[in-house]
């Protein structure tokens, strides 16, 4: 577990520790739906996503909460080439020579903070904790393929390009998969 002091903004504190995610799915993708702009349906069929990931071997998470309420999460998983994941990214990493990066990873499968809590290293502990218990010797992950600060985070951690402009069927923007040696980069 560890402990964030309230700020001006949230005067409880922060709690960071294991989530069973399967129970708490909903108040979950509440968070992504409001962090990531999820529309009602798209969280239906991510639910569905979500409880079927968490029976993967290997599976967990961490919550962030405040007073018991989930403020921000990530969840990840051994990566597996089966995967529909893994399958719609491999040739594009393939294409790069960097499919190799699929086999003993770590997937960050989501990870998302209410923009209320956000830039305040709360994602930066929830990734950096869960990747600190894989025993996989590097982690992967896809994000928008654009100027972001969760991009901007991602590199801060060590995580480099490893295809870009990779897209998933129904997904409106392209992707970036990203790669990253465990343990990550500290500050």
């Amino acid at each position: 577990m560890q402990r964030f002091p309230g700020d001006g903004r949230s005067p409880d504190d922060i709690v960071i520790g294991p989530l069973d995610l399967a129970a708490r799915v909903d108040e979950a993708l509440a968070v992504q739906a409001i962090a990531f702009g999820l529309a009602p349906d798209e969280v239906a069929v991510r639910r569905q996503i979500v409880l079927r990931h968490m029976t993967h071997p290997g599976a967990r998470a961490l919550g962030a909460t405040v007073a018991g309420r989930l403020v921000g999460f990530v969840y990840g998983m051994p990566n597996n080439r089966t995967h529909w994941w893994s399958t719609v990214v491999e040739p594009y990493l393939r294409e790069r020579h960097n499919d190799g990066w699929l086999d003993n990873s770590f997937v960050i499968t989501e990870l998302h903070v209410h923009p209320h809590h956000q830039n305040r290293g709360i994602g930066r502990t929830l990734i950096t904790l869960i990747t600190d218990g894989a025993a996989e010797p590097r982690s992967i992950l896809s994000a928008i393929d654009t100027d972001s600060p969760a991009r901007g985070l991602y590199h801060s951690l060590g995580y480099q390009d490893l295809a870009r402009q990779v897209l998933f069927p129904s997904a409106p923007k392209p992707y970036a998969v990203m790669g990253a040696p465990l343990p990550l980069r500290r500050r």
